[in-house]
């Protein structure tokens, strides 16, 4: 499912409006708030306004599955909220950031990243982060200062 939405979403044509049918808790992780963010909510976030229009329940397939599916549509931004040419470093710093989920954005992205501790403390401090705080509590306001903060430290 997230390989099928990054292309549609990174598509040179793209549609101004997704609309699509997955498992609930997809559907819930897709548009999910600060504090509950994950991966593929920052990646479909910085491109559309995901919403939950509707759920569709097991019964109504058939064979039935074993979760109910929801209706998820996208009513995507004419321009990234992260600009095109910093799209391949924000991914880059977000996988990082939530590749270690139960540690801190500092350990995280020094890990995934490998980068002297520090260093990524600095560039947290920078970008008015702290650093004990986890990926999937941070704003795309705040992914976007990070990576602005990365590109202005020489990395």
């Amino acid at each position: 499912t997230s390989a099928l939405i990054r292309q549609l979403l990174e598509a040179r044509l793209k549609p101004r409006r997704l609309v699509l049918t997955v498992q609930r808790e997809v559907a819930e992780r897709i548009t999910a708030s600060p504090n509950d963010m994950s991966l593929l909510a920052l990646s479909v976030q910085v491109y559309g306004k995901p919403v939950i229009t509707g759920t569709i329940p097991a019964g109504a397939f058939f064979p039935a599955p074993n979760v109910d599916s929801a209706i998820v549509r996208t009513d995507l931004y004419p321009e990234p909220l992260i600009p095109f040419p910093q799209l391949p470093i924000f991914f880059r710093l977000a996988k990082a950031g939530f590749s270690q989920k139960r540690k801190t954005l500092r350990n995280s992205l020094a890990g995934g990243l490998a980068l002297p501790p520090q260093d990524v403390q600095n560039l947290l401090e920078s970008a008015g982060i702290d650093p004990k705080r986890r990926a999937e509590t941070l704003t795309i306001e705040e992914w976007k200062q990070v990576v602005e903060n990365y590109h202005r430290i020489g990395n």
